[in-house]
């Protein structure tokens, strides 16, 4: 006999060596954790993050070493009708006497009065570092509040860049730990109906943390050679836990159907790590390989991202394969314990005519009776579905789609609408010659001129424009308003105005100027089209290398085929459903949201990786069952009907796992996580149900003997498959004719 595959090599070791295998482990995680906390995290720079012209403008920015302090803005306005500018007057002299005496307040500007007399603004600049600002701003909030109380008849609120920050942090930090919350207790709920025992139920989930931990130091060492960005954790933690209970969870499952057919303990993890711990090394490489195709995007952030994703994943299979074989050998029976009376009874392992499912066989009639009329309905369906992705729009959440239940962002509105410059702005940077000082000051307050007129623009409020100036004398930075919302049209051709028509008209001739358009709306059109560029390139390589994978492992072109053309045809279904969803009003009483008539613009890029590396997981899985059938000679067509038959249960349970846990993101406040959530839930389950038992049967089925070709080098040498025990027969109703 041949020698065994490493898989079976590991797990016979961790099987007969628990209690090292089990050390072994949490000192890895240990080293992991405790190592990169002490290395700190290198976090990426705005250089690491520069894209296109918005990053150029940053960068330029940056260079001239202006002092920006935070500011904030107490701004009075009548409750109703027309502004008291008496009494507006001497509140916001009370409001600058008493904010004088704060810790933390620099200075109080000139109360400036709006255009239309319907607001009173007193600037105020905060010390220390801006990145602060908002962890020390509340003090300040609470004096405006002493103010308000002070003079009832009028509004009196603080507004400004701070305070906003410290509102979404209050925001998202109750919706995130209401998430945290929710996931564990309901992630082990679904675990324990799918199991019956409490036991087999926490196993997955402790495989899940441990390696979310180990890879949370890891990646905070790897951020020295990569920067890491804010959201790195964040999605360890998303894609740790969905990985970890999946493998987790199919290992776990086949380990406890061998020990019900007699298997010893020792001969079921072999068995499990032969068959189950094989599709999981097949599947974590598949997922390692997709999110390895964010680092071709040449962006910090994905490429955060993707390091954060590879080492979680890479983690989870390492337990799968060391640890989890270890502590099932050492729990033995006890894995089942304590059992859940009714649910044990309704789930637990079952041999024999008594094994028979009933509900996945009627599910599966249609494609194996029918299977060209069942492929062609089910796949037009998911393409129709996938249709309205062609109209998808990408844009940048804006400040108008920050919940407005806050008092913060109510002031906001209250006060871009009497200050339209206090808005939506473009950033005119120029780096020159210092000789040239003066012509670009003269240039930039052309420019100032030639948009006071335009409708697209917003005037500069008080004196004129003000034009911020290096000392060094080399860089200059001009802010241009608009008073359109972020994401609107006016404010696009606002944007592209500047760029193309009056920036060039008025700096282009300078000798040696550089400049660049930056600010938020750049932001947000510049990155929609470097994701638009950067897609195709990732996509292409995620395609070719997981062509690779599959036609390697399954020694077959046609399988390696049919799995890449079935995750495409999910992922255009999650895409056109998405578009569906947030490019459009109807949902937006039923998700709590307001459209933004676009996706965010980060986000199919990497709903792309996560749902083909994701999607794999189920694929491989169901397919190395049918391939066992195969090899042990079963016709093809009862081998789909058993390879699904078989897995359905597992596969079901991994789902409803990931689909309960993203949907939680789908109820947090802001438009990005409702997307986030939304779209990898309604992906895992068209995944699992409609792509799984309709689509895959039915074309396997079709396709039949053909399933399995491949050039001669890659074909198959005898093999000996698996020792269990030969599955009972299909049900008749399943075979019908060939």
């Amino acid at each position: 006999m041949g020698r065994r595959p490493v898989t079976v090599r590991l797990a016979r070791w961790s099987a007969e060596h628990p209690w090292r295998a089990i050390a072994l482990w949490v000192v890895f995680v240990a080293v992991c954790f405790v190592g990169g906390s002490a290395a700190g995290l290198n976090e990426a720079t705005d250089e690491d993050q520069a894209i296109g012209e918005f990053g150029r403008a940053q960068l330029i920015v940056d260079s001239g070493g202006f002092d920006r302090p935070a500011t904030e803005n107490v701004l009075i306005t009548a409750r109703s009708g027309s502004l008291d500018q008496t009494a507006a007057k001497a509140a916001a002299q009370d409001a600058a006497d008493r904010l004088r005496q704060v810790d933390g307040v620099a200075s109080i500007g000139t109360p400036m009065p709006s255009r239309d007399g319907s607001a009173l603004l007193v600037p105020i600049t905060m010390s220390g570092d801006p990145g602060t600002a908002g962890d020390r701003v509340q003090p300040l909030r609470d004096t405006t509040a002493k103010v308000q109380d002070a003079h009832p008849q009028l509004r009196v609120e603080q507004v400004g860049g701070p305070s906003i920050d410290k509102a979404l942090d209050d925001t998202l930090g109750k919706d995130f730990k209401r998430a945290e919350l929710l996931s564990l207790p309901v992630t082990l709920a679904i675990l324990i109906i799918a199991f019956g025992a409490l036991i087999a139920a926490g196993v997955p989930v402790l495989l899940a943390l441990s390696s979310v931990a180990a890879a949370m130091g890891l990646s905070t060492l790897a951020s020295h050679l990569v920067p890491a960005t804010d959201t790195t954790a964040s999605v360890i933690l998303l894609i740790g836990m969905a990985v970890g209970v999946d493998y987790s969870l199919f290992y776990v499952r086949r380990e406890r159907e061998e020990r019900a057919k007699g298997r010893s303990g020792l001969d079921a993890v072999e068995i499990a790590a032969e068959t189950s711990g094989h599709a999981v090394v097949v599947s974590g490489t598949a997922v390692i390989i997709s999110m390895g195709g964010l680092l071709l995007a040449q962006d910090a952030i994905f490429s955060s991202l993707a390091v954060g994703s590879i080492l979680v994943v890479a983690v989870a299979v390492i337990g799968s394969l060391t640890v989890l074989p270890a502590l099932l050998a050492k729990l033995g029976r006890w894995v089942d314990r304590p059992r859940v009376p009714l649910l044990w009874r309704l789930t637990a392992p079952r041999t024999g005519q008594s094994a028979r499912p009933r509900f996945w066989p009627a599910v599966l009639k249609p494609a194996l009776r029918a299977p060209v009329a069942t492929l062609l309905i089910s796949v037009a369906l998911l393409l129709a579905l996938a249709a309205p992705a062609l109209g998808m729009k990408l844009k940048f959440p804006g400040p108008e789609d920050v919940p407005r239940t806050t008092a913060a962002m109510q002031a906001y509105d209250r006060l871009t609408a009497a200050f339209p410059s206090n808005g939506t702005s473009h950033t005119v940077a120029v780096r020159a010659p210092a000789e040239q000082a003066d012509r670009v000051r003269a240039a930039l307050t052309d420019l100032a001129g030639r948009t006071a007129t335009d409708p697209l623009f917003a005037p500069a409020e008080g004196d004129g424009p003000e034009i911020q100036v290096s000392a060094d004398r080399r860089v200059s930075v001009l802010e241009v308003a608009t008073p359109h919302a972020s994401r609107s049209d006016e404010a696009s051709r606002s944007l592209h105005e500047l760029r193309e028509d009056l920036v060039p008209a008025t700096l282009g001739g300078i000798p040696g100027v550089e400049y660049a358009v930056g600010g938020g709306v750049a932001a947000s059109e510049d990155y929609a089209a470097h994701i638009w560029a950067k897609l195709p390139i990732v996509a292409a390589f995620v395609l070719a290398l997981t062509f690779l994978v599959m036609a390697w492992t399954f020694r077959s072109v046609v399988v390696a085929l049919t799995s890449i053309l079935l995750n495409l045809l999910s992922a255009g279904a999650a895409y056109g459903l998405l578009v569906l969803v947030f490019q459009s009003t109807w949902a937006e009483g039923l998700l709590g949201f307001t459209s933004m008539d676009a996706i965010v613009t980060w986000l199919p890029l990497f709903l792309f990786v996560v749902l083909f590396g994701l999607s794999m997981d189920y694929h491989v899985f169901v397919v190395s069952r049918i391939r066992e059938a195969i090899d042990r000679g079963m016709p093809n067509r009862e081998a789909v009907a058993h390879g699904i038959t078989s897995s359905a249960g597992v596969v079901t349970s991994a789902a409803v796992v990931m689909v309960a846990v993203f949907s939680i993101f789908a109820t947090l406040s802001m438009i990005d996580f409702k997307q986030l959530g939304i779209g990898l839930a309604a992906a895992i389950l068209l995944d699992a149900t409609i792509i799984r038992a309709v689509v895959l049967p039915s074309v396997m089925t079709l396709l039949g003997d053909a399933n399995w070709w491949a050039p001669r080098f890659m074909r198959r040498r005898t093999v000996v498959a698996p020792a269990v025990e030969p599955p009972p027969a299909p049900a008749p109703e399943l075979v019908g004719a060939r």
